[in-house]
């Protein structure tokens, strides 16, 4: 597990981060495929919090995209770098996911986020910045639609709508379990939309999340439990 520092000079004011996110948001590659689905290494990362502590973790778990067995898996903690404000979510979980990905042994691949990239209220969301810094392609699966709009898709897996905000496709709205609420993809970097859905259909093969979220989300809360227990002070040092 690595420990992760707040980076010098990290944005520290709403002002400032939306500065950063309209610098990098012009650096974002919509007019790439990507890679093709099944194909080498994919990758999902995911956070979990402890406020009252301080404290993120995050965890990049690396996938065989043909088998879906894990190859490599990662862990970073840290202090939670930016406040909670809605649409800045990506400064709180940059510098851990970060430092997750870096310490992996072997090249990351497509990386799917718990969250969102052009489905975002200022069309950057995670996954689009995580891509930008990295380079790598990046696409997020959200479980809600946030603030946009949909029609619900077909009942049969593999379905899906229009994610809408106004007139403009942001996103997905895909089945990837017949008769079951619908995930919400959106492209990050380098990936196209249809490849998303595509990704995402095979990384769900039972259930309704991708295995990379699913991975993810379990290894960092298991960190985050970790580095919580680290942190209590002892029955004697809590005596003294």
């Amino acid at each position: 597990m690595t420990t992760v520092n707040v980076p010098a000079g990290w944005p520290a004011t709403e002002e400032e981060a939306r500065a950063v996110q309209d610098e990098l948001r012009a650096e974002v590659v919509l007019d790439e495929p990507g890679p093709q689905p099944g194909t080498g290494h994919v990758t999902g990362v995911d956070v979990a919090y402890d406020d009252a502590r301080d404290i993120v973790a995050a965890a990049a778990v690396v996938l065989d995209a043909a088998s879906l067995d894990v190859v490599a898996e990662a862990t970073a903690v840290g202090r939670i770098s930016f406040p909670y404000i809605p649409g800045l979510l990506a400064f709180r979980e940059i510098p851990t996911v970060l430092a997750a990905l870096e310490a992996l042994p072997c090249p990351p691949g497509l990386v799917v986020c718990d969250g969102y990239g052009l489905a975002h209220p200022r069309r950057f969301g995670l996954a689009a910045h995580l891509g930008v810094l990295t380079g790598l392609p990046t696409f997020g699966v959200a479980k809600n639609p946030f603030a946009f709009t949909y029609d619900d898709p077909d009942a049969p897996r593999g379905s899906s709508s229009p994610l809408l905000a106004g007139g403009d496709e942001v996103g997905r709205a895909l089945r990837t379990r017949a008769g079951v609420k619908p995930v919400f993809v959106s492209v990050g970097h380098r990936v196209g939309l249809d490849g998303a859905c595509a990704h995402t259909l095979a990384l769900t093969p039972r259930f309704r999340l991708p295995e990379t979220t699913r991975r993810a989300d379990s290894l960092c809360r298991r960190a985050l439990q970790e580095a919580t227990i680290r942190q209590r002070p002892t029955s004697a040092s809590a005596e003294s």
